[in-house]
C-alpha cells in the first residue's frame, strides 16, 4: 500500500513541482527593470483600434489616444468598425479617428479586423509601426515613448502592461487585476531580464512594418493575440516587455459576463496547447531555441487556479498517507514548499496590482474562484465569434 501510495504522490507532485518552480523563477526576478534611453521621437505610428459594437466606448478610448504624449502629426488613430450594428463608425470619424468599415459576416472575429488595418497601414506606408489598443482601454501617456525607444534599440515586437481599469467594481475585478499583475508583470519583468519574449496579450502590442512584412499577420483564432506571438517565436524574434507603459482595460464585474468572457479565453488557449506546443519544443532544440523553450512551457504550464488544485490535491493526499506510513511525510513537505512558492508569487502579484488591502481580503475568495473556473472548464463550449462582453457601465 505504501509503495502505491508514494507512486500516486510522485505523479501529482511531478506537474506541482515544476509549475511551482517556474513561478517562484519568475516571482524572484520581478524586480523593475532599468528605462530605456529617451527616444528621439522621429518615428510615425498607426494606433489600431479593432471595435466591434462599441459605440459606448470608442469616444473615450479615442480621447485617451489624443492623449499621448507624441507629436500630433507623428501617430494616427486608426478604427476598424468590425460588422458592427451600432453608431461605432460615426462616433469614431466625430471623435477624429480614421475608420475602417469591415462587413463580413462569414469571416468575424478580431483577428480579421486586425488584419485589414496591418494590410491598410503597410499600403499607406506612413507609419513605422502599428500599435494595437482594445476599444475600452485607457492608455498611459507615454505609450508610443516606450515603444519608439525599444525600437530605436533594435526591438521589433513589444507589448505594454496590460492592467485592470476598474479593479474596485467589485472582489471579482480586484482577484482579476492580481492575476493579471501575476500573468503580465511578474512574469514578463523576468522574462525581459531573460531576454525571452513576454508574448503578444492582445491589448497594448505594437510591431514594426518591417517585422509585418517579414511574419505577416495571419491570426485568426479565438487567443489571436498568443497565436500572432508564438508565430513571431517560431520566426525567431522576441516580443520585448514595455514595463513603464501601461493600458487599462474594463473587466466584467458579473458572473454572467465573466463567464462568457473567461470561456473564450479558456478555449483560446486550449487550441493553442493542441496545435503549437510540439512546433515549440522542436524549435527549443536550435541553438536559439531559448525563447521557444519558454513560450512552450509557458502553453504547458496549467493556469494558476489548476496548478492550486494540483497543488491541494498533493497536500492533501500527503497528510492522508502520512497518517498511513509515517515515512510518506517528505511528499508533505514537498506539497507544502510547492504551496509556499505558489503563495509568494500570488503575494508579488497583489503588491504589483495596487488593489490595497481590500484585494488582499478578496484572496480568501480564491477558492470558490477557482472551483467556478473549473466548472467552466468542464462544461466549456466552442465558438469563433467575436462576441462582444457585455460590460455593466454600458
Amino acid at each position: 500500500m505504501s509503495a502505491v501510495l508514494a507512486w500516486l504522490l510522485f505523479a501529482l507532485a511531478l506537474p506541482a513541482c515544476a509549475t511551482s518552480l517556474y513561478l517562484l523563477m519568475f516571482t524572484l526576478l520581478s524586480a523593475a527593470p532599468a528605462a530605456p534611453l529617451r527616444p528621439t521621437r522621429r518615428l510615425r505610428f498607426d494606433v489600431v483600434v479593432p471595435a466591434h459594437d462599441e459605440a459606448a466606448a470608442i469616444e473615450a478610448a479615442i480621447a485617451s489616444l489624443r492623449r499621448i504624449d507624441w507629436p500630433a502629426g507623428d501617430f494616427r488613430v486608426l478604427v476598424v468598425a468590425d460588422n458592427c450594428s451600432d453608431a461605432t463608425a460615426a462616433l469614431a470619424r466625430a471623435a477624429g479617428a480614421s475608420v475602417l468599415e469591415r462587413h463580413d459576416p462569414e469571416q468575424r472575429g478580431k483577428g480579421h479586423a486586425l488584419q485589414m488595418a496591418f494590410d491598410a497601414s503597410l499600403a499607406r506606408g506612413w507609419a513605422y509601426a502599428v500599435v494595437v489598443v482594445d476599444a475600452d482601454t485607457r492608455v498611459s501617456t507615454n505609450l508610443l515613448k516606450a515603444f519608439a525607444a525599444r525600437i530605436e534599440n533594435g526591438a521589433k515586437a513589444m507589448q505594454a502592461h496590460y492592467a485592470v481599469l476598474n479593479p474596485q467594481a467589485s472582489w471579482r475585478t480586484r482577484l482579476m487585476a492580481i492575476a493579471m499583475a501575476c500573468f503580465h508583470r511578474v512574469r514578463s519583468r523576468a522574462r525581459e531580464r531573460l531576454r525571452l519574449s513576454c508574448g503578444i496579450r492582445g491589448n497594448g502590442w505594437c510591431v514594426t512594418h518591417r517585422l509585418l512584412r517579414a511574419v505577416p499577420y495571419r491570426a485568426f483564432s479565438l487567443a489571436e493575440d498568443v497565436e500572432y506571438g508564438i508565430t513571431l517565436g517560431l520566426a525567431g524574434y522576441r516580443v520585448h516587455y514595455a514595463d513603464e507603459a501601461e493600458v487599462a482595460a474594463t473587466m466584467v464585474a458579473s458572473e454572467p459576463a465573466a463567464r462568457s468572457q473567461r470561456q473564450r479565453w479558456e478555449a483560446g488557449r486550449a487550441q493553442q496547447v493542441r496545435t503549437r506546443t510540439w512546433p515549440l519544443l522542436k524549435a527549443a532544440t536550435r541553438p536559439d531555441g531559448g525563447v521557444c523553450l519558454d513560450l512552450a512551457l509557458d502553453l504547458l504550464v496549467p493556469p494558476l487556479s489548476y496548478g492550486a488544485i494540483n497543488v491541494a490535491a498533493l497536500v492533501a493526499l500527503a497528510g492522508l498517507a502520512t497518517l498511513w506510513d509515517a515515512s510518506l511525510s517528505f511528499w508533505l513537505w514537498l506539497g507544502g514548499a510547492c504551496g509556499l512558492s505558489l503563495a509568494l508569487y500570488v503575494l508579488r502579484g497583489w503588491q504589483l496590482s495596487g488593489v490595497g488591502l481590500r484585494g488582499l481580503v478578496d484572496l480568501l475568495r480564491a477558492p470558490a474562484f477557482v472551483l467556478w473556473k473549473l466548472l467552466l472548464r468542464l462544461r466549456a463550449r466552442r465558438s469563433v465569434q467575436w462576441v462582444r462582453t457585455r460590460r455593466e457601465d454600458t
